[in-house]
């Protein structure tokens, strides 16, 4: 079981992954094989006192657009990270990355080694438990991605990511040193309801979950596959005594964001008339998401906890609409009047934000 990527994606993530290490100085890469991994996990020794001492996290399918957003924020709050890939293929590439010209002759890359690289199988729990050995947070941000438009990604694969989810979580459970996971979710997760009932809340917010009936009669498979993933890491969170967070993230945008993620975009507007009529399309800068993704983590060694709703942006007039379809190249019909009946609400997060950055600025 792996992430479904075209070549021109996977190229553009290790692109991306390369001028993240260029971008983050003192950062240096260590890539390896399962066995090579292995090797040196017999001769750390006690790798659980190591993962507390120097704050070594797990970040899933890390060479992915959000991946590579989050170990980039990790990285810059001093962090060590391991990455999870899914084939060896990635694992050459980025070797070729720690061998390339701009890397040779770098003293402060090569000998500060704070990111390592390992190949693990989502459909293969033991493999996870190895992989997440020694870490004491894991971040979750693997989704299928949809190779052909809204056709690709299909209920099956929605089956197939909701266990990958629950694999993850009975790693993360299963494995001593991990005390935090954080899974990244989706707004989608949130918003599909049936609204002929008048009843509902104006307000959308963590609170709020999409209706798994509505999304499989809708055909909003992605939606259905987010929705499995939460709800299943949330049952054996629950069962295991596990501490999850979940972020119910808006649409991923940000700088390249479509050439390097575009069907999964694609797979997120399905409906997205629907959503911009009711007032339910919004958008995360990939940056203000990651970012959002190490500070959940720091709260949670506190007292938070929970869903988050994280998004930046509501669109809400044409003039945006257009925007955003030539950034994405997808359509998104306006031609009936928007009634806007519900309100999203990202309070919760907001708050913890603007008190992290308060006390950033004070102590």
């Amino acid at each position: 079981m792996g992430v479904v990527r075209t070549d021109e994606s996977r190229r553009a993530e290790i692109e991306e992954f390369r001028r993240m290490l260029l971008s983050c100085s003192g950062v240096g890469l260590k890539v390896s094989t399962k066995e090579e991994f292995n090797r040196r996990r017999v001769a750390a020794g006690n790798i659980r006192e190591y993962a507390i001492d120097q704050k070594l996290v797990c970040v899933t399918s890390g060479v992915s657009f959000l991946g590579i957003a989050i170990v980039k924020q990790l990285l810059l709050r001093g962090y060590a990270v391991r990455i999870i890939v899914d084939n060896e293929e990635d694992i050459d590439r980025l070797r070729e990355i720690e061998s390339s010209e701009e890397f040779e002759g770098s003293s402060s890359i090569t000998s500060n080694n704070r990111i390592g690289v390992v190949v693990a199988k989502f459909n293969e729990r033991q493999s996870l438990i190895e992989a997440f050995d020694g870490c004491c947070a894991v971040f979750h941000t693997a989704a299928f991605i949809d190779p052909s438009g809204f056709s690709g990604y299909s209920k099956f694969m929605a089956e197939i990511e909701a266990k990958a989810a629950e694999n993850v979580a009975e790693a993360c459970a299963a494995t001593p040193s991990v005390r935090n996971y954080v899974l990244t979710s989706s707004l989608l997760t949130c918003i599909w309801i049936d609204i002929s009932n008048s009843s509902l809340s104006p307000v959308v917010d963590h609170n709020s979950w999409s209706d798994e009936s509505f999304c499989t009669n809708k055909k909003l498979w992605y939606a259905l596959g987010k929705l499995k993933a939460e709800r299943a890491s949330w049952r054996i969170a629950e069962e295991k005594g596990l501490k999850l967070t979940t972020i119910c993230s808006g649409l991923v945008t940000g700088p390249r964001y479509f050439f390097a993620n575009p069907s999964s975009t694609i797979a997120y507007l399905k409906g997205g008339q629907d959503m911009y009529e009711q007032g339910l399309l919004a958008t995360v800068d990939v940056n203000k998401l990651a970012e959002a993704h190490v500070k959940v983590h720091e709260e949670m060694n506190k007292t938070g906890g929970g869903r988050y709703v994280c998004f930046d942006k509501v669109v809400r007039s044409p003039d945006e609409v257009q925007r955003l379809e030539q950034e994405t190249g997808l359509h998104i019909n306006t031609s009936h009047d928007a009634v806007f009946r519900f309100d999203l609400s990202n309070r919760k997060l907001d708050r913890l934000m603007s008190q992290v950055h308060r006390c950033t600025s004070v102590c």
